[in-house]
């Protein structure tokens, strides 16, 4: 088990404030391991620890329930406790429950959830302004490094970042095996369950056309289109709630297009990336064969960990892959996985050069004979770039 030392050193500052930690992000993240490393390093015997997955626990998913049961444990007591609540949308009426004992006790509450519905609807009401969240997502190439040194960027593109497939040694037919599973996992409980989707089969085909095409420019009317080919008919007004519920799972995220140079946001050329890329490989196959496009999900998804907001960008005809703000800045990004051929150094850096400001812009390659940077941009090795700042 590594420490997750990226997620700990924004959580710290927040350790004892009257404010509750809410931890999100796709199933299996590591986000269950990261509460059992805030409470390892708070080191307190005045914690209370649940997993409602845990079936031992079934008793208490009704808000009643659990809240008599942590009030039991901490009585008339005056002194601070900490409660973790793992993957607490399992809990009927949660919101009830943590706002009371955060009114009623010196409680220091951190919970977990996999859906982004989790900070919406009544829990604004109950606790608007009281909470602060973090996205969880599977290990970034860093720590897939730390979790053994010979591991290699090639067999991150394979594999991906599910932290659980360490302890399988990345077998290949275990891993493969258990990442469907999470898929599965992901589908029926996040987005079936939760959103009473009837017609399974074709949510699950809308799924795997998001993640075969993740990263290429795809709308609800074309794969409402596409179906149609196949003599299947879906609206795109279902199509478009099926990608939503997908993004809320964390199994999907959506950038939004904009224009560079005229600085606006375009209601065109969206794309979808998944939250990890091994889930891809297990469900639409072909990670190696379709490398350009699971570069850029590799460089999308580390911009996220980074804390950037994300974008596709536009100057004129050409597209830039990312556009990434953060605390007033910017950077563009190009990613290609060769960069060889006078025509792709021309194509790669020539729409970084038609914007018009002086914010950082990089070329990020896997595979190239070409060094250095070009009119002043650098073009970077993208494993050198995922090891770095």
């Amino acid at each position: 088990m590594i420490i997750r030392e990226g997620y700990l050193s924004k959580i710290r500052p927040f350790i004892g404030k009257d404010i509750i930690k809410v931890l999100t992000g796709i199933r299996r993240s590591g986000k269950s391991v990261l509460l059992q490393q805030i409470r390892d390093e708070i080191n307190n015997p005045n914690t209370i620890f649940i997993n409602f997955e845990d079936l031992g626990n079934r008793h208490l998913c009704e808000y009643n329930k659990l809240h008599d049961y942590v009030c039991e444990i901490i009585g008339n007591s005056k002194e601070r406790f900490y409660l973790f609540f793992d993957e607490i949308q399992e809990v009927d009426g949660w919101e009830k429950t943590v706002n009371s004992l955060r009114v009623r006790y010196d409680a220091d509450i951190y919970i977990t959830g996999s859906n982004s519905r989790l900070l919406s609807g009544e829990l604004a009401t109950y606790i608007a302004g009281r909470y602060i969240s973090f996205v969880v997502y599977p290990f970034s190439f860093m720590e897939f490094k730390a979790v053994n040194a010979s591991n290699t960027f090639d067999g991150y593109i394979r594999f991906g970042g599910m932290p659980f497939l360490s302890s399988i040694n990345f077998e290949p037919e275990l891993s493969r095996n258990y990442l469907r599973d999470i898929f599965n996992s992901v589908v029926l409980k996040d987005i079936v369950k939760r959103n009473n989707i009837r017609d399974v089969d074709m949510l699950e085909r809308v799924i795997s056309y998001a993640l075969a095409n993740a990263g290429k420019n795809f709308s609800a009317t074309s794969i409402s289109k596409f179906f149609k080919a196949e003599k299947r008919t879906v609206a795109p007004e279902t199509i478009l709630n099926y990608l939503k519920w997908c993004e809320e799972a964390y199994l999907l995220y959506r950038l939004k297009s904009q224009d560079i140079n005229g600085k606006k946001m375009l209601k065109v050329n969206e794309k979808y990336y998944t939250a990890d890329h091994g889930l891809r490989e297990a469900v639409a196959g072909e990670n190696l064969q379709n490398i350009e496009t699971v570069l850029e999900n590799i460089v999308g998804l580390e911009l996220f960990r980074r804390g950037y907001d994300v974008n596709v960008g536009r100057v004129g005809e050409r597209e830039v892959d990312f556009v990434g703000k953060k605390d007033g800045g910017k950077l563009y990004i190009q990613v290609c996985y060769l960069l060889n051929e006078e025509t792709t150094i021309r194509r790669e850096f020539g729409s970084l050069l038609d914007i018009r400001d002086n914010y950082p812009k990089y070329v990020l390659y896997k595979e190239s004979s070409f060094k250095g940077n070009h009119e002043g941009i650098p073009a970077i090795r993208i494993e050198d770039w995922l090891l770095g700042e």
